[in-house]
């Protein structure tokens, strides 16, 4: 009897590790694993986050708005971080956008700005404006699921595209620019 007793826990394990086995096969047959990421905010506006500026003192009253955005044109938005791999590896992209004459805004998620500041000195700045987001609140309203994350926006403050991930080929680019042209 105490021998069974001894193969219990074991007994516990496998069958949790099944059950695990199981959920994660079904996510991943039912589109909601990993390549699931739902763009709920497409065809809303902009969430309004105070945020400040990566150069200055000055702080937005919306994540888009005069300082920020043309009034009247559409923008592309761009969330990333200097800690980001990925970030690194779209940045071309986004310097292709910015030399297209795509309006660029980003969001510095989570990042200290001096950090911020030494990324974009080294690999070169596509944005228009920095926008901070030290404390990950404008992510939690933009519903990013992590860094990069990019959104088309038309001229009425309207989110029309998202791009979970880096936009790392010219076709990622092409799409970005095709959503941003048709605004």
């Amino acid at each position: 009897m105490t021998r069974w007793m001894a193969l219990l826990p074991i007994i516990a394990l496998v069958a949790l590790g099944g059950f695990l086995a199981f959920q994660m096969n079904r996510m991943a047959n039912s589109g909601q694993g990993a390549e699931y990421r739902p763009a709920a905010l497409v065809g809303k506006p902009v969430p309004e986050t105070v945020l400040p500026l990566l150069e200055g003192a000055a702080v937005s009253d919306k994540m888009l708005d005069a300082k920020t955005a043309a009034v009247g044109k559409p923008v592309v938005l761009n969330v990333f971080a200097s800690w980001c791999a990925p970030c690194r590896l779209e940045h071309p992209q986004l310097m292709a956008l910015k030399a297209q004459g795509v309006k660029v805004i980003g969001i510095a998620y989570k990042d200290d700005p001096a950090k911020t500041r030494a990324f974009l000195d080294e690999l070169g700045d596509p944005f228009d404006v920095v926008l901070v987001d030290r404390e990950g609140r404008a992510g939690l309203d933009l519903g990013i699921s992590g860094v990069p994350e990019t959104f088309v926006i038309d001229a009425y403050g309207t989110i029309q595209h998202k791009a979970s991930g880096p936009i790392i080929t010219d076709q990622d680019r092409a799409e970005l620019v095709a959503a941003f042209q048709k605004r």
